[in-house]
C-alpha cells in the first residue's frame, strides 16, 4: 500500500470516461454477439443449453472483466460452455469447456488455434492461461474433460470485431461429437 494518494489519477476525468466508454463498448459487443446466436443453434450443438448470459466484475486479479457465456451447463462431467472473456489489461479470450463424458474431436479446435487448458479448474482464467498446453503435445483423438482456450486479437473497428467473434462461434458450433457417443 502506498503512503500517498494518487490525486492526479483520481481527478483525471478523461481517463475514467475512456474506461467507462470502453466497458460500454464491450458490453454492447457481447450483447450483439449473444443475440446473433439463436437458442436453436446452441441446442443443436449441445442438447442441454441453458441459453446466454453476460456477467461482469471489477476484480479479476485487480482488473475489470466481462464474460459472455453461451450454453451455460457447468457440470464437470456432462456440461458444456462457450465463454468469451474480455479481461482488461490482458486481452480477449474464447474458452470452450467440454465435460469428461462428452466426446468431441480435438483436431477442429487445434486447427482453429485453440490450446488445451486445465479442465480440473475450468473457470479459473488466470490459472488456465498459465497452464496452456502446446498444440504439438496434445493427442489428436478425443480426450476426457477439456477446456480449449484461444486468445483473440480484436480489431479496433467494432463491426469487424463482431464479425470476427461471430466467425469464432460458428467454427465452434460446426464441431460435431464423435460418432457413436451419446451426449
Amino acid at each position: 500500500m502506498q503512503e500517498t494518494l494518487d490525486l492526479d489519477l483520481w481527478l483525471d476525468q478523461s481517463l475514467i470516461l475512456r474506461q467507462n466508454q470502453l466497458k460500454a463498448d464491450f458490453l454492447d459487443l457481447f450483447e450483439q454477439l449473444g443475440n446473433s446466436v439463436t437458442n436453436e443453434e446452441l441446442t443443436n450443438f449441445f442438447f442441454n443449453s441453458k441459453g446466454k448470459k453476460i456477467s461482469k466484475g471489477n476484480q479479476l486479479q485487480g482488473f475489470p472483466y466481462f464474460v459472455l457465456d453461451l450454453i451455460r451447463d457447468f457440470e464437470l462431467d456432462t456440461g458444456c460452455n462457450i465463454r468469451f472473456v474480455s479481461w482488461f489489461g490482458h486481452g480477449l479470450f474464447c474458452c470452450v469447456f467440454l465435460g469428461k463424458d462428452l466426446s468431441f474431436p480435438t483436431k477442429p479446435f487445434l486447427n482453429a488455434g485453440f490450446k488445451l487448458g486445465n479442465a480440473h479448474s475450468p473457470w479459473d482464467l488466470p490459472a488456465q492461461l498459465e497452464y496452456l498446453e502446446k498444440p504439438e503435445s496434445i493427442p489428436t483423438e478425443s480426450l476426457g474433460a477439456k477446456l480449449w482456450i484461444k486468445e483473440i486479437s480484436l480489431p479496433a473497428n467494432k463491426d469487424l470485431g463482431l464479425k470476427l467473434l461471430k466467425e469464432e462461434v460458428n467454427k465452434i458450433l460446426q464441431v460435431k461429437p464423435v460418432s457413436g457417443i451419446k451426449i
